[in-house]
């Protein structure tokens, strides 16, 4: 397990916790995980199987950085991957590892013997990257627009994908003002305590009653990915810090890097997460990281 999963000079975890400059993401899982069942699971292995449109996953190195819940790493797992997560949030890591002994339980083999290594890490500490290889699946769902540094947490993680390997990653929408303000809506949730319900008073007519009926009324049933409306939601009000890009955007950078793109879904227009399968065909020529 790596040692010093931060950068050097970068603030720690709990330091940035402390100085409320990062949500409690890892406390918001393990929230989630009571609610996790058996549909839930299988929704997740099966977005994995669509978006990625591999014939399988047997035996492929899959990489889930920012593995947060465990959910995805578990269905990779699930799926005959041989899987690596971690995350910088210390109680993901503890929300991965449950799901890794439950799943080796579920099997009826020792945690040990399950090929899934679960640790702490951060995607912005390349010394530690370095030491991880590459990969068939590099995955990371929500997580890059997380760090404070999207670009080069974009950027790091794509050095990780083998030749012809798949990189899975979904990037909040940039709406231009609204995402201004939705920015400023989370900081004030971190930094303010006593906002925090008023602000869940204030957002769940239309995060989760208004995001249901659309879904009843567009014969979507239940949230993709095995998520929940509810726990989706406080992950969106709380969620800092908080980056955006368009999809051109995504596109272009990876794009020089040697990517070509295999699928996308969009937000449509809102502020959620636009969905990118990129094959990495070349080796990136050295380019710009935006700032």
């Amino acid at each position: 397990m790596n040692s010093n999963p931060h950068p050097p000079g970068s603030p720690s975890h709990a330091a940035e916790m402390a100085a409320a400059e990062r949500f409690g993401f890892g406390a918001n899982w393990a929230r989630f995980l009571r609610h996790l069942d058996a549909a839930r699971i299988d929704a997740a292995e099966q977005s994995l199987e669509r978006m990625l449109g591999l014939p399988s996953l047997q035996n492929l190195r899959f990489l889930d950085v920012g593995s947060g819940s465990g959910l995805f790493s578990l269905a990779a797992s699930r799926l005959g991957a041989r899987v690596h997560s971690f995350d910088y949030d210390p109680q993901s890591v503890a929300c991965t590892r449950f799901l890794r002994e439950r799943h080796a339980n579920e099997r009826g083999e020792p945690v040990d013997k399950v090929d899934w290594l679960v640790e702490e890490g951060s995607v912005l500490d390349k010394a530690y990257l370095a030491g991880l290889g590459q990969f068939d699946v590099v995955y990371s769902w929500g997580v890059l627009h997380h760090t404070g540094r999207q670009w080069d947490a974009i950027d790091n993680a794509s050095s990780l994908v083998r030749p012809h390997g798949r990189l899975f990653i979904a990037i909040y929408n940039d709406q231009g003002l609204p995402s201004r303000w939705w920015t400023g809506v989370k900081r004030l949730y971190n930094r303010h305590p006593l906002f925090r319900w008023p602000l869940i008073v204030l957002y769940t007519p239309w995060l989760v009653c208004a995001r249901w009926l659309y879904r009843q009324l567009a014969g979507l049933g239940k949230v993709g990915r095995g998520m929940t409306l509810w726990y989706d939601m406080i992950d969106w009000l709380g969620g800092y810090p908080f980056e955006v890009a368009r999809p051109e955007e995504v596109f272009r950078f990876l794009h020089a890097r040697g990517f070509e793109l295999r699928e996308m879904t969009t937000a449509g227009g809102t502020a959620g997460c636009n969905e990118f399968v990129f094959e990495r065909m070349h080796e990136a020529q050295s380019h710009q990281v935006p700032r």
